[in-house]
């Protein structure tokens, strides 16, 4: 296998804007890599920028519906075609079929490069729009590439594909393409769906009771959950969970939308626990599978002072040359910032002096965050094996 690594990239993929103060704004992804290249990540001895193509119709109905595709094609001359279009959510725009074929080609590509072993790990921050389902567009997302890219995976004859979902919302449209499918393990770490949408990823979404149970994990964690917290949390969940399901292969989700500074969640990490996450996910890659990662992007509102910092730390942990967190922000990306009239005041490092140690889980402690942890562990673990009250497990 090789160790090179691709990041998929094209300015076409800025095309997927949704308009006016819409949150999903494609700036958040113009100025990442931008970043990315000023700080000399892109020009890593590994890293290789990979062009992507648009995923063709054969691709999409892996897991679309012909009619639902057709709508989106539509939308633009018909607004009425339903389907989850043409709502403050998922507006209509221009292009919109094309530019979501183009996202979701780039996750395929991402996955065709791993897979090939033309690259060791992929990186495509445009994709992750995890909640569009079967028939119809949510929560941003018109198609479903890392649905779309499992999928495709799966057809190559992969046994045992996992996907960690870190978005801040709850991976429902990936854990509903394969909830009955045993080979896809579905690991989401979220903010309860008591206080955020979708509503969904409750501890007991475990997998269809008749075709896979223990194909889902679901660890929802209370409002307010900071760095140390989320890193216990996931510590005590998803690499006992991932062992256990010994996968071939690595597929990520890297929403950066539980940050505490973002406008539409209540958790509270900074960029220094996104990044010490995204280290774990890259270490288990390599415990697990060889290191055959796919990391794709997903939410992520603070346009400006997170979303850059953390997609920027996440291709060069996939690069194997990480950032020093205390790296200075160049002038002249700061600059350009200000040139677009953006508000938020630029960050000057690529730290926020977050705190990323923490205490490992035991059973004998009592907070909201170790509940969570113990109601996970119970509905899930035992599917696995595992005794979900052992900490060694």
């Amino acid at each position: 296998m090789s160790d090179s690594v691709a990041v998929v990239w094209d300015d076409a993929l800025l095309g997927y804007t949704m308009g006016g103060e819409h949150p999903m704004h494609p700036v958040r992804l113009d100025l990442t890599m931008r970043l990315a290249d000023s700080l000399g990540v892109l020009s890593g001895d590994r890293i290789t920028v990979v062009r992507p193509t648009p995923a063709d119709e054969e691709l999409l109905t892996l897991v679309h519906d012909p009619a639902y595709l057709e709508a989106v094609r539509r939308a633009p001359e018909d607004p009425g075609v339903g389907h989850g279009l043409g709502t403050d959510d998922n507006p209509i725009f221009p292009g919109m079929y094309d530019a979501a074929a183009l996202i979701t080609g780039g996750s395929v590509e991402a996955a065709r490069l791993v897979h090939d072993g033309a690259a060791q790990h992929a990186v495509n921050i445009s994709g992750g729009l995890h909640h569009a389902m079967r028939d119809r567009a949510a929560g941003f997302c018109v198609f479903n590439d890392a649905a779309v890219a499992i999928a495709w995976l799966l057809g190559q004859g992969y046994e045992r594909i996992a996907y960690v979902d870190i978005d801040v919302h709850h991976g429902d449209g990936v854990q509903t393409a394969f909830y009955d499918d045993p080979r896809v393990l579905t690991v989401s770490v979220h903010q309860t769906p008591l206080t955020l949408y979708p509503g969904t990823g409750f501890p007991e979404e475990t997998g269809d009771p008749d075709k896979a149970l223990g194909s889902a994990v679901n660890l929802a964690l209370p409002n307010g959950t900071d760095d140390s917290g989320w890193l216990r949390a996931f510590s005590a969940v998803v690499p006992g969970a991932l062992k256990a399901f010994d996968p071939q292969i690595l597929v990520t989700q890297c929403g950066c939308d539980a940050h505490h500074e973002d406008p539409m969640a209540d958790l509270a990490l900074t960029v220094d626990g996104q990044r010490a996450t995204y280290r774990a996910l890259h270490d288990l890659a390599h415990q697990l599978c060889d290191g055959r990662w796919i990391a794709l992007g997903g939410g992520g509102y603070g346009l400006v002072r997170c979303v850059p910092r953390a997609w920027t730390h996440l291709i060069a942990e996939a690069s194997g040359d990480r950032l020093d967190p205390a790296t200075e922000i160049p002038e002249s990306w700061r600059e350009d910032v200000a040139r677009r009239g953006l508000r938020a005041r630029p960050p000057t490092h690529m730290t926020e002096g977050g705190y990323t140690g923490f205490a490992h889980w035991d059973p004998f402690t009592e907070s909201r965050v170790d509940r969570a942890i113990l109601r996970t562990r119970r509905a899930s673990y035992p599917y696995f094996g595992l005794d979900p009250d052992d900490p060694r497990d």
